[in-house]
């Protein structure tokens, strides 16, 4: 899997557990958190008080997010989504934050657009997937703009036909 498509990917996994992360504009007092938030981040309570508020956030929505999932499955795979994001170098990160800073000012129904079409890209058999991976790997950045530019004009023809 190519860089840019590993980060699109992690982009896409990370985009719910950030989706909610605007709740908390001041950070999150220890004392707010659930007991199990509490006893599943117990070794950040020293360092909590003098953490950034968007760390804060990031952390109880995570703890509380863990504490939803039932099944081990879910566990494992949020496990791998982790230590994806931590593997990723510092550049990579801040790339990721960027697009879902830019994906988060697109209107709601932009935002709906770009999740629909990442499903249906999701749905596709895996061969299929990397041929048009292929294809566009292939195009001259401006053929890209072009050929994405074909595709939003027979889209948008297609929903008034």
């Amino acid at each position: 899997m190519s860089k840019v498509v590993r980060v699109r990917a992690i982009l896409f996994l990370l985009l719910g557990s950030f989706l909610t992360a605007s709740a908390f504009a001041d950070g999150v007092n220890w004392e707010d958190l659930s007991k199990d938030q509490q006893s599943l981040l117990a070794n950040q309570r020293d360092q909590w008080p003098d953490m950034e508020a968007e760390r804060q956030e990031r952390l109880a929505l995570g703890a509380e997010r863990w504490l939803t999932m039932k099944d081990e499955r879910q566990r494992d795979a949020a496990r791998e989504r982790f230590e994806r994001w931590q593997n990723l170098s510092d550049a990579d990160r801040a790339l990721i934050r960027e697009r879902y800073d830019r994906f988060r000012r697109l209107s709601p129904e932009r935002r709906a657009r770009i999740r629909d079409t990442y499903r249906r890209f999701n749905r596709l058999p895996m061969d299929r997937r990397q041929q048009i991976r292929d294809h566009f790997r292939q195009l001259t950045p401006e053929q890209r703009r072009e050929r994405l530019r074909e595709l939003r004009k027979r889209r948008a023809t297609d929903r008034r036909g």
